[in-house]
């Protein structure tokens, strides 16, 4: 008796195959469904977190985006202020990757305007961007800050990088804040370029001690920091602008008139050329120059290496009066908190 015939296999497996993939594709759908969801959610809490600490934060309706990869959410007219400050976008951009759930990226590329005190800055970014964890946080516990082509006013940064580390609950003397970054080529206008049109390069390395006092208007916050034995410890500072090379470590912490004060050394070439500049900004008082100068002149060394003489001398900042080698420089104006 002949045998029956056996169905055909691959019609069923391809059957099989487009069966799972639909299933695959409604469970993908359904996932960034969620995510979106959650960023909104997530973007919500902080929002509401912010308002109750006092600070304005305004936006148009999310438009969402990025499926299938990535879960984009704009925010298009975004505006963050609190007293003295207030920073407005064009838009703003959340953006979290499917494949890093925890790590949410801002894009800030496009238009802003910035308010600082009573300083007010048409800002422009060609890229801007900022990277997190995913959390319930007024500062998170750490971020990237990565920039390029941007400008502030007459004010050009060809690139920028910022890191930045915060820890909730820190004590006396205990790291709060760390802030670690550069600027590199810095262009500047006419009536800034007393030592050049560009800035090649300024870095930063700096902590804040705690403990970080809890909201409240600037004015408190900075006397309840000061209170609790807060300082800030100036790691370095280095700044190449034209014939001028300056490094500066230094601890500053507020005197009893919330007034910056604090010690430190500078190591800097090319002296004479910024004792003019800071002279002819009238930064300097004309007999305070002087003196450095002739400071400058006894104390400049020729460095192993070569090149210019290097000085490298103590600054001081006590009742706004700032010393080099106990050598009166200059009086600083009163810092004014909002």
């Amino acid at each position: 008796m002949p045998a029956k015939p056996r169905p055909a296999l691959l019609p069923r497996l391809l059957l099989a195959v487009l069966a799972l993939l639909v299933l695959l594709g409604v469970g993908h759908a359904l996932l960034w469904r969620w995510m979106a969801g959650q960023v909104e959610a997530n973007l919500a809490a902080w929002e509401a977190a912010r308002r109750t600490e006092g600070w304005v934060v305004e936006h148009g309706a999310p438009v969402r985006a990025g499926w299938p990869l990535a879960v984009r959410l704009r925010l298009p007219a975004f505006r963050l202020a609190r007293e003295a400050v207030d920073w407005r976008a064009a838009s703003i951009e959340l953006r979290l990757a499917l494949a890093r759930p925890g790590r949410l990226v801002v894009d800030m590329a496009g238009e802003h305007r910035l308010r600082l005190g009573q300083g007010d800055w048409p800002v422009q970014a060609g890229a801007l961007s900022a990277s997190l964890p995913v959390e319930r946080r007024a500062l998170p516990s750490e971020a990237t800050i990565r920039g390029a082509g941007l400008r502030m006013g007459e004010i050009g940064v060809a690139a920028l990088w910022l890191d930045l580390e915060t820890r909730e609950g820190a004590l006396e003397g205990e790291p709060a804040l760390g802030l670690r970054g550069a600027l590199d080529g810095v262009d500047l206008p006419v009536a800034l370029a007393a030592l050049g049109p560009r800035i090649e390069g300024l870095a930063l390395d700096t902590v804040l001690t705690g403990p970080m006092p809890p909201p409240a208007s600037l004015a408190a916050r900075a006397a309840s920091w000061r209170d609790g034995g807060g300082t800030l410890a100036l790691r370095r500072l280095d700044l190449r602008w034209g014939p001028v090379t300056a490094a500066l470590d230094a601890t500053l912490a507020l005197d009893q008139a919330l007034q910056p004060m604090g010690a430190g050394t500078l190591r800097l070439t090319g002296a004479e050329a910024a004792l003019d500049a800071l002279a002819a900004a009238g930064m300097l008082a004309p007999r305070g120059a002087a003196g450095a100068r002739v400071m400058a002149g006894l104390l400049g060394r020729v460095p192993p290496e070569g090149g210019p003489p290097r000085i490298e001398v103590p600054l001081t900042l006590d009742r706004q009066r700032l010393t080099l080698a106990g050598l009166p420089l200059a009086r600083i104006e009163t810092w004014r908190w909002p």
